[in-house]
Formats: structure tokens, C-alpha cells, sequence
């Protein structure tokens, strides 16, 4: 089975998480699919670069997450979300995935 890198996991995180909770209406939902796959890439970042990495990104998941709410009103919801999974998956490349 083909490896989904952690990049593509945690910006589809981020971006699910948010089109989940504004299409149905429910913000709990949204945090489900957005905590999913923060646990699933934090998952790959230990495998891959370690536990002091994988807490290192999560940080920046968890930031990108609250980032976007304030950013959010500067630019707009989508904008604000795509810029935030374009970080964080960028991050994510660099720490875990580059190396495979």
C-alpha cells in the first residue's frame, strides 16, 4: 500500500476539518477530522524524524488551527485555511517527509 506523506495528511486536516464543519453545519465534526489526522501525521512525524520533531509540528498544527481564526478576518475564510495547510504541509515536508 502506498505511503501518504504527513505533509498531504495534516494540510488535509486542516482543509477537511474546516469544509467539514462549514458544510454540515457542525464544528465538532470538523474537529473530529481535523483532530483525526493531526493524530495520524503525528503518527508518520515520530516514525520519521522523531518524538521531539512530532511535538515540534503538532505545535505548529495546533497553531495553524487557532492562527487561521484571526487571519481569517483579514483575508477571508478559505484564504486563511489554504494558507495555513500550505505552512504547515511545507513544515512537514522539511521535518519528516524530505528524508523518505
Amino acid at each position: 500500500m502506498a505511503r501518504i506523506p504527513s505533509a498531504a495528511v495534516a494540510a488535509t486536516g486542516l482543509v477537511g476539518g474546516y469544509g467539514v464543519a462549514r458544510w454540515t453545519g457542525k464544528r465538532q465534526l470538523g474537529g473530529a477530522v481535523l483532530a483525526a489526522a493531526g493524530t495520524a501525521a503525528a503518527v508518520q512525524w515520530r516514525r520519521a524524524a522523531g518524538g521531539r520533531a512530532a511535538r515540534a509540528l503538532g505545535a505548529a498544527y495546533v497553531a495553524a488551527f487557532a492562527g487561521s481564526h484571526p487571519l481569517a478576518k483579514k483575508v477571508g475564510a478559505w484564504p486563511s485555511v489554504l494558507g495555513v495547510a500550505g505552512a504547515v504541509a511545507l513544515a512537514s515536508w522539511a521535518v519528516a517527509d524530505r528524508r523518505s
